[in-house]
């Protein structure tokens, strides 16, 4: 069976959250949490907090086999950007851009519903 967790607007840009992404994609949770906890990148925190959640949701549901949860998937979407000014020299002004994610997870326990 699948069981998913979402974190939707987190507060960090999609480019840097995919390079923590890519280094769980198809291990199992227990070496997934392991990595997520040994990366010095702040979006490891994000990514381990969307996990546990996955995990949590496996483990409400009585169906699941703890013993061979693994991410099926993992992928990140761009969320809406923040768009601000921050002022400059002789009366100039320049865009910041607060870029935001969606952060989706997919575990997989490897039985059939």
């Amino acid at each position: 069976m699948e069981f998913t967790a979402k974190y939707k607007y987190a507060d960090m840009s999609p480019r840097k959250v995919r390079l923590v992404a890519d280094l769980i994609r198809g291990k199992h949770v227990n070496d997934a949490l392991q990595v997520l906890r040994a990366t010095n990148k702040r979006a490891s925190f994000l990514i381990d907090r969307t996990l546990r959640s996955a995990i949590a949701n496996a483990d409400e549901s009585m169906e699941a086999d703890m013993d061979q949860l693994h991410v099926k998937a993992v992928w990140i979407d761009p969320g809406p950007i923040r768009k601000k000014w921050w002022p400059r020299a002789r009366g100039r002004a320049t865009p910041i851009r607060g870029r935001t994610s969606h952060i989706n997870i997919v575990l997989d326990d490897g039985k059939e519903k």
